[in-house]
């Protein structure tokens, strides 16, 4: 199944011309796989398709240098009684939308704006509705060697291919039943679409090696 996978360098190549990568981890973990994009140049288009395939619940995975800038502070830190986090540790934030453009703010139009306003150096705190309809995800700051997330793995990709460190996911789902893909279902979907599949193991792998190398 090895070949079913697009070497690291290659997928990096596709990213950087603003294409989707799927991107699978462990099968001991979640186990499923998502659809990523950087956030900066994501098109209404996207944000379509994206909902289209996945479970269209949109996250925003961000550094937490950007979560900073546009005070995006995790759910977990606020007044909410509960005693259970996120069994992953996914760190997620407030939602919002960006304010001045969008109307309800769960278009496929909107999310992109917002999304693409996430990755704005130039946003402030003011130019976001909160909540909304973008999740946000708080990013470990080591990346996929400090946590082997989709959250992490959005983020090393965007900045491996030196775009803002926001990207777009969502998890993808089989249309005939709903239930979250696995390989065989991304290869089919690879072979339909052409999106190349990564695994985060690879890209672990491969900021080791680069590591090594410097």
């Amino acid at each position: 199944m090895a070949s079913h996978f697009t070497p690291i360098p290659e997928a990096l190549e596709a990213f950087k011309q603003n294409k989707f990568l799927m991107v699978l981890d462990d099968e001991g973990r979640e186990n499923e796989a998502d659809l990523i994009c950087a956030a900066e140049n994501i098109t209404q288009e996207q944000m379509a398709f994206l909902v289209r395939y996945s479970s269209g619940y949109v996250c925003a995975p961000v550094s937490n240098s950007v979560a900073d800038r546009i005070d995006l502070p995790l759910m977990r830190e606020m007044n909410v009684k509960s005693s259970r986090d996120d069994r992953h540790g996914t760190a997620y934030t407030i939602t919002c939308d960006f304010a001045d453009g969008t109307t309800t703010g769960i278009s496929a139009h909107d999310r992109a704006l917002t999304c693409r306003k996430l990755a704005d150096a130039a946003t402030k705190p003011s130019d976001f509705l909160k909540p909304g309809h973008i999740v946000p995800l708080r990013a470990v700051d080591g990346g996929v060697l400090q946590r082997d997330g989709h959250t992490e793995a959005a983020v090393d990709l965007c900045k491996l291919s030196g775009k803002a460190p926001v990207g777009v996911i969502c998890e993808l789902v089989r249309d005939e039943d709903g239930l979250m893909m696995r390989l065989d279902d991304c290869i089919k979907m690879k072979q339909q679409f052409g999106i190349d599949i990564i695994t985060i193991e690879q890209l672990k792998d491969y900021l080791l090696q680069n590591q090594q190398s410097q």
